[in-house]
């Protein structure tokens, strides 16, 4: 497919959120992790428009119609003594791959964090995807090695926070 010429790429508004939370759907079924998702439309209006914003997301749309997403927030860096911008998310609906979007997305972002003063653009790939790890690659991005993600969620969360009282 030929490059999109006619992408918008735009904040998302509080209307969006039922399509934001679509995509998101969308993203965890092509990872296999469609049980995951428990975020609700009022969960994402809070967290991306409530009182204090947790994440921002970037909308790319062809022909009005959404074609993919990028969702993302800021970190710190202590040894850079500067914010960081994490992408959390970045998806391309399938029948829009292959035409430049998701580089749109990318060079958005990284703009972005520059215009931020942000001394870094960071994101984790699942170690399977090897389209996308291909296309990080393209872009210029270096993993990380010797650096291992950990988390703690759900039950042992709760026994960790249970620790400190």
């Amino acid at each position: 497919m030929p490059a999109v010429a006619d992408v918008v790429l735009r904040a998302a508004r509080p209307e969006d959120v039922p399509q934001v939370l679509a995509l998101i759907r969308e993203l965890a079924d092509y990872e296999r992790l469609s049980g995951a998702v428990v975020a609700t439309e009022a969960l994402l209006a809070d967290a991306l428009f409530g009182d204090a914003p947790a994440a921002e997301v970037v909308i790319a749309e062809v022909d009005g119609a959404p074609a993919g997403f990028a969702l993302f927030f800021h970190t710190f860096s202590t040894f850079l003594g500067r914010r960081g911008l994490y992408l959390e998310d970045l998806f391309v609906r399938p029948a829009h791959r292959g035409r430049g979007i998701g580089t749109q997305l990318m060079r958005h972002l990284a703009a972005l964090a520059l215009a931020r003063g942000c001394g870094r653009f960071e994101w984790t790939v699942l170690d399977w995807n090897a389209p996308a790890i291909g296309f990080y690659r393209a872009l210029g991005a270096a993993p990380q090695d010797g650096w291992t993600v950990q988390r703690v969620e759900g039950d042992a969360l709760h026994a960790l926070a249970a620790a400190t009282r």
